[in-house]
C-alpha cells in the first residue's frame, strides 16, 4: 500500500482545494412557455421537454398557456398601435414646449445708457 513518506504542507493542500469551484447550472428558456429551465430535463411549468408533453397533469396547463398565447398575439398588436399614437402624442407635446422655450428664450434688448435716455425723453 503506498503511504507518503513526508506530510502534505498546508500551501500544497490549499492549492489542490482551490481547484474544486462550484458552477452555475446551465439555464434555458423553454420553446413551449418561456420560463427558465434547466438544460436537458423537463421544464417544471409546463412540462414539456423538446416540444413535446412529458407529464400529463401539466399538458392540461399547457394548453390554457397556449391559448393565453394566441390571445396574446392580438393584444400585441394593439399595443403596437396604442404605443404608435402614445409616440405621436409626445412628439406633439415635446414641440409644443420648444416652441414654448423658443418664445420664453428672445432674448431682451440689451438697454444701455443711450437707449434709457432716448426712452425717458419719448415717455415725457
Amino acid at each position: 500500500m503506498a503511504v507518503p513518506k513526508k506530510r502534505t504542507g498546508k500551501s500544497a493542500q490549499a492549492t489542490r482545494r482551490a481547484n474544486w469551484k462550484a458552477s452555475k447550472p446551465e439555464v434555458v428558456t423553454c420553446p413551449n412557455c418561456g420560463a427558465f429551465a434547466l438544460a436537458h430535463t423537463v421544464c417544471t411549468a409546463c412540462g414539456y421537454y423538446k416540444g413535446k408533453p412529458v407529464s400529463l397533469k401539466d399538458a392540461a396547463a399547457t394548453e390554457v398557456v397556449e391559448e393565453k398565447k394566441t390571445t396574446k398575439k392580438t393584444s400585441k398588436k394593439a399595443e403596437k398601435v396604442e404605443e404608435k399614437a402614445v409616440e405621436e402624442v409626445k412628439t406633439e407635446v415635446k414641440e409644443e414646449k420648444k416652441a414654448e422655450v423658443k418664445e420664453e428664450k428672445k432674448p431682451a434688448k440689451k438697454t444701455t445708457k443711450k437707449t434709457e435716455k432716448k426712452s425717458e425723453e419719448k415717455a415725457e
